[in-house]
């Protein structure tokens, strides 16, 4: 699999010779499933551990915070919460995304404030950070993930908490989004009473229905690369300087596939053919190879 994914990612930058890899990271992992049970994956990666602005792939970090709140009695699960999830991951709401992280962290946007009250709000601010930390993952480590998305951008304090020169902003590398992903794939047994995360990142692959839809997260992303008959799970993050997106789908009955790609740079940004190149690719090797 290193080896082909090497093979994949030279063949694909082929068809633009301004792409590097120091500004793409892969992971893609491969997992075996019998009757439903889905086992230990197995995969590589290209600059895996490398930083990157996640754009709106960190709203699956903040469903799955929500999830867990919700799990411990720190919140309780309502419509209202339910629709906001579903808006956050299947529409990527920036208005649903805020709200959620304000009922996450006790914190509220608004104009600047100074002395106790600043401290304490960026202390709660940082609590889905904490909450990360002491999960113990490998694949989280150095994350950061207290900033909410924006179609503008930040002003009053959210700016301020930015820090200089955007220091403080999200930070993700495609092993901790697909850490994220299998845990709400693979770990969660979801009960009938759940806030059901996996539900709302299933995509629907149909031409005449993407049509419906501009913002579907499909065309330009990797789901653009598969067959419309398979079952995709995915959320994209996209912004003026970057192009990212985090997929799982399933090959057969006995092979699923992880596939996260981020890619770094207003090239990336404007260009719709790079990652359903990479994603066609991944799917034709696992069909021929398994």
């Amino acid at each position: 699999m290193s080896r082909a994914l090497n093979d994949i990612l030279e063949k694909v930058c082929t068809h633009n010779k301004d792409f590097s890899r120091e500004d793409i990271a892969i992971t893609w992992i491969n997992y075996k499933s019998e009757n439903n049970i889905v086992f230990k994956g197995y995969g590589s990666g290209i600059n895996n551990k490398k930083m990157f602005y996640p754009a709106s792939v960190v709203k699956m970090v903040y469903a799955l915070a929500t999830y867990y709140w919700i799990k411990k009695g720190k919140l309780l699960l309502s419509d209202e919460i339910i629709d906001a999830v579903r808006k956050m991951l299947f529409f990527s709401s920036n208005n649903a995304t805020s709200f959620l992280i304000d009922l996450l962290t006790g914190t509220t946007s608004g104009p600047c404030i100074e002395g106790e009250l600043w401290e304490i709000w960026k202390y709660q601010r940082r609590i889905i950070n904490d909450w990360l930390h002491d999960l113990h993952w490998q694949e989280l480590i150095g994350i950061n993930c207290c900033q909410k998305t924006w179609d503008d951008g930040p002003f009053g304090r959210e700016k301020e908490f930015y820090g200089y020169e955007n220091k403080n902003r999200n930070a993700m590398t495609t092993d901790s989004a697909a850490r994220v992903l299998e845990e709400i794939m693979v770990h969660i047994d979801y009960q009938e009473n759940d806030l059901n995360v996996r539900s709302f990142l299933k995509r629907n692959l149909n031409k005449v229905v993407l049509k419906q839809d501009p913002l579907n997260q499909i065309e330009g992303f990797l789901g653009a690369g598969l067959p419309e008959s398979i079952n995709l799970w995915s959320k994209a993050g996209l912004m003026s300087e970057v192009r990212h997106d985090s997929a799982w789908w399933t090959n057969s009955q006995s092979l699923q596939t992880l596939l996260v790609v981020f890619c770094n740079g207003e090239k990336y940004s404007k260009d719709t053919s790079f990652l359903p190149l990479i994603s066609k690719e991944v799917y034709e090797f696992n069909m021929r190879h398994y």
